[in-house]
């Protein structure tokens, strides 16, 4: 006897998925190197003050977010809340299309296996965008570590014990002349800990959500509604990508403080420590609450980064589609 009946109904998307072989590819990597350095500009403050946050001391003093923005904007005024900016843009292209190329060609191939699997739309798309999440995120630390190692310094800079540099091209010069190469992927392996799981876990959140959305609004099986508007379409996608930073900003602030206090270590002094140490060291400042220092500020950043990157992701991908189809 088939088991047919036993099958799962498909969510009716109300738009189809935008695959990797639709897009053209100059305009997705041109058009879109210019939205996300928009969107990077835009929240890069929010990384500093989170930045801020996890290397802070009790000996340091203010360690809120309100505090500290007070504190920076005071010292060096608006710049301030820019620190290592330049870093970040310039080295976010190479890493953004490393990481959405990976991101695409394994998504498409991962969802024709999860397709065949006889799960819930959810789950299937939850393990084909979580899996396209993970190895995107691993590839793109290659690039990316060094940029991450390089702005987070140049980040602290004016907290106590931080080392002075003029500009990011200094602070290379510094670190490799102090650590050699090694120096500019500090903390690689917590940023692969950190990164890779948030970036899984961040597309499998949105990848299922957004199928639980259209589920509960009706479109299931071979159901005909009229299709919803764009700004139901967005809304949707947005509200995919809340739920998505929420999840993954609560499961993965740990590792992320872990991985910043072993990129910018030295500040405090203490060079060359081991993730034990590192972890010892917050134990013993601050309990289990010392992991979620910057929690609120990575919330907000993850959520409102997830929010405007996905809106502004699929507006590209509906952009770049070939004229041709």
């Amino acid at each position: 006897m088939e088991a047919s009946h036993n099958k799962v109904p498909k969510v009716a998307l109300p738009q189809a998925e935008i695959n990797w072989d639709r897009l053209d590819k100059t305009k997705f990597y041109l058009v879109g190197a210019g939205l996300f350095s928009a969107l990077t500009t835009f929240l890069y403050p929010i990384s500093v003050v989170k930045t801020r946050m996890q290397v802070a001391t009790k000996a340091t003093g203010n360690s809120t977010a309100p505090s500290l923005v007070r504190d920076i904007i005071k010292t060096d005024g608006i710049r301030g809340l820019y620190r290592g900016f330049g870093t970040v843009i310039t080295g976010a292209v190479p890493s953004r299309v490393v990481f959405l190329t990976t991101l695409e060609t394994t998504k498409a191939v991962s969802l024709h296996f999860t397709n065949q699997m006889n799960v819930p739309d959810a789950t299937a798309a939850a393990i084909s965008n979580g899996v396209a999440g993970l190895l995107s995120s691993i590839a793109s630390q290659i690039v990316f570590v060094p940029i991450d190692v390089v702005s987070q310094r140049l980040m602290v800079q004016g907290t106590p014990g931080s080392i002075k540099y003029d500009g990011g091209l200094d602070a290379i010069r510094k670190i490799i002349k102090l650590d050699g190469i090694y120096g500019l992927y500090r903390g690689f392996g917590m940023s692969i800990l950190t990164y890779s799981p948030s970036s899984a876990i961040w597309w499998a959140t949105y990848g299922s959500s957004q199928r639980m959305i259209w589920r509960a609004l009706g479109y299931v099986g071979e159901t005909r509604l009229k299709p919803p508007s764009q700004g139901q379409v967005v809304l949707v996608q947005a509200t995919g990508g809340i739920i998505a930073g929420a999840v993954s900003s609560v499961v993965t602030t740990p590792l992320d403080t872990i991985k910043t206090r072993l990129q910018v270590m030295e500040v405090e002094g203490q060079r060359k420590l081991s993730i034990a140490q590192t972890v010892r060291h917050l134990l013993k400042e601050d309990g289990w609450r010392g992991f979620y220092r910057g929690l609120g500020p990575r919330f907000v950043s993850m959520s409102m980064w997830g929010t405007s990157m996905i809106i502004t992701y699929e507006y590209l991908k509906r952009m770049s589609v070939k004229k041709d189809e």
